[in-house]
């Protein structure tokens, strides 16, 4: 179902949030200054994503005779090792009544569960987005014992949906990242920083100074060479 089976459960105290595996995919630096020293940079692309976030998070529930959209959606896996609030969530009515999804609370029939997460921006080539939805239905493939196929990812800047299939592939990949992340965190290490485009557009990157600590021979350079100015200043 969620490709998951043969794991040790994680205790809910050591389950890391969810969107840490997102930022780990994005750059395992960032992941730990964000999670691990409480570092986040409030810069023009991240205020977007919040108001995007506000706007999708404004209701609660929206409810049809045979759709159901949850919002806001409390999400967590021990197989995994994650918790955390998923963006949306809708559930579609099986109509064949002995079709999978799942049974929930309240409501008659079977239900087919469809994640879709809020992003500001573009599609990207990177898979950051694509683990975190993933992650978000093994999540839920585990909360309601069900299987999820396929969920979307919104991007605001083309204020389109793009489809995302939970394959085989994707899957591995999630389970690997959030065990490394998990790993990371959990011995409070900070990986070396990455260079590379995507620190363009890093909301930590002052906090990360991947020009400087890139290179560790600078400082060591640095004070060397005002040691030898002082001394020759007292000559």
């Amino acid at each position: 179902m969620s490709g998951c089976s043969g794991r040790t459960p994680v205790e809910e105290e050591d389950r890391i949030p969810l969107s840490a595996l997102q930022h780990w995919t994005f750059c395992p630096r960032q992941c730990a200054l964000i999670h691990l020293d409480g570092v986040w940079g409030e810069n023009r692309l991240t205020a977007q994503g919040h108001l995007l976030h506000d706007r999708v998070h404004a209701h609660e529930k929206e409810v049809s005779s045979s759709r159901l959209l949850v919002r806001g959606l409390w999400l967590s896996s021990g197989r995994l090792g994650v918790r955390g609030i998923a963006d949306s969530v809708e559930f579609f009515r099986e109509e064949a009544p002995k079709a999978g999804g799942a049974v929930l609370p309240g409501r008659d029939g079977r239900w087919r569960a469809f994640p879709v997460e809020y992003k500001r921006g573009r599609p990207k080539r990177h898979d950051a987005d694509r683990v975190q939805l993933c992650a978000q239905a093994i999540c839920l493939e585990e909360m309601l014992a069900t299987s999820i196929a396929s969920g979307a990812l919104y991007y605001g800047a083309t204020r389109r949906r793009e489809g995302v299939t939970f394959d085989q592939t994707l899957r591995e990949k999630t389970l690997r990242i959030a065990a490394e992340a998990r790993d990371a965190l959990s011995r409070k290490r900070l990986p070396q920083p990455t260079r590379g485009p995507h620190c363009r557009k890093c909301s930590v990157r002052d906090a990360c100074l991947p020009e400087r600590t890139h290179r560790p021979g600078l400082v060591s350079r640095y004070v060397r060479r005002m040691a030898r100015t002082a001394a020759e200043a007292c000559l």
